[in-house]
C-alpha cells in the first residue's frame, strides 16, 4: 500500500510547548525580570521541598517531588506573568474591555459588539447578561463614559423594569476598575439585597428582549471594531 503523503501546505498542529514558548516571548517583551522570577519560584520549591525531606529524613524522595513541583511553580509564575502582560499590550485600545470579559468562562454572556457609541470619541459600552442581572461595562473617561452607560442604562430599565442593571468602568481614573480586574468585578455581581437571581427561563426572556431590541440597532461605526484588540488567551493562560 502507498503511504499517505501529507500536504505540506496543511496547518502544522501546535503543540503544548509551543504555546508556552510563545507565551514566554510575548511577556518577556514587557517584563524583563520574568526569567528571574520563574527560576526564584522553582528554586524556592526545591528549597522548601528538601527541608521537608530533611526533617522527615526522606531527602532524596522530597528532592525529586521538590522538582517536579518545581516545574508547575514555574508554569503558574509564566501564566500570571503572561497575562499581566498581554492586559498591557491592549489596554488603551478600543475593545480591550471586552477582550477581557470574553476571558469569563461561566455565568456572563458578552455581545460582539458595543450596545452604545460614541461615533466623535469612540467611547463604548459592552453589555454582559447573566443570571445576577444586566452589567454595562464602559470605556472611555468616567465624565464621558457616565453619560453614555447612563442613557443605555434607562434604556433598559424602561423594557426590563424589574431586573438589576449594574455599572462598571473600565479606566485608571478614580472610580474605574483597571483592566486586569474588570473580569474579576464582573464575576462578583451580584443583584441588591432583597432580589433573586434570575432563573434559566427569566434569563431566556431577557436575552430575547434585548436580542430584538439589538436587532432594531444601528450598525456600529467603522473604525471600532472589539475583535481586533483580542490577545491570545491560550497565551494569557500559559498554555
Amino acid at each position: 500500500m502507498a503511504r499517505k503523503q501529507k500536504d505540506p501546505n496543511a496547518p502544522k498542529k501546535t503543540r503544548w510547548y509551543h504555546n508556552v514558548a510563545q507565551a514566554y516571548r510575548m511577556a518577556y517583551e514587557t517584563d524583563k525580570a520574568l526569567p528571574w522570577w520563574i527560576a526564584a519560584a522553582m528554586v524556592a520549591t526545591i528549597a522548601v521541598a528538601l527541608v521537608i525531606g530533611l526533617i522527615a529524613s526522606q531527602p532524596v524522595y522530597f528532592l525529586i517531588m521538590g522538582v517536579l513541583f518545581s516545574t508547575i511553580a514555574g508554569m503558574a509564575v509564566l501564566a500570571r506573568r503572561a497575562e499581566r502582560a498581554a492586559y498591557a499590550r491592549i489596554e488603551g485600545q478600543p475593545g480591550a474591555a471586552l477582550s477581557a470579559l470574553k476571558t469569563i468562562r461561566r455565568g456572563w454572556t458578552f455581545g460582539e459588539e458595543p450596545v452604545a457609541i460614541d461615533p466623535r470619541t469612540q467611547d463604548v459600552v459592552f453589555r454582559g447578561v447573566g443570571r445576577p442581572g444586566i452589567v454595562l461595562v464602559t470605556e472611555g473617561p468616567p465624565h464621558r463614559a457616565t453619560k453614555l452607560a447612563e442613557a443605555e442604562r434607562k434604556k433598559l430599565a424602561r423594557i426590563l423594569p424589574n431586573v438589576t442593571i449594574t455599572v462598571l468602568q473600565v479606566g485608571r481614573e478614580d472610580g474605574q476598575i483597571p483592566l486586569p480586574k474588570i473580569a474579576s468585578k464582573t464575576r462578583k455581581v451580584r443583584p441588591p439585597k432583597g432580589s433573586a437571581l434570575l432563573t434559566k427561563p427569566e434569563l431566556a426572556q431577557v436575552n430575547a428582549r434585548l436580542n430584538a431590541l439589538g436587532a432594531a440597532r444601528p450598525p456600529i461605526p467603522k473604525g471600532v471594531d472589539p475583535l481586533r484588540a483580542r490577545p491570545d488567551r491560550k497565551g494569557m493562560r500559559g498554555r
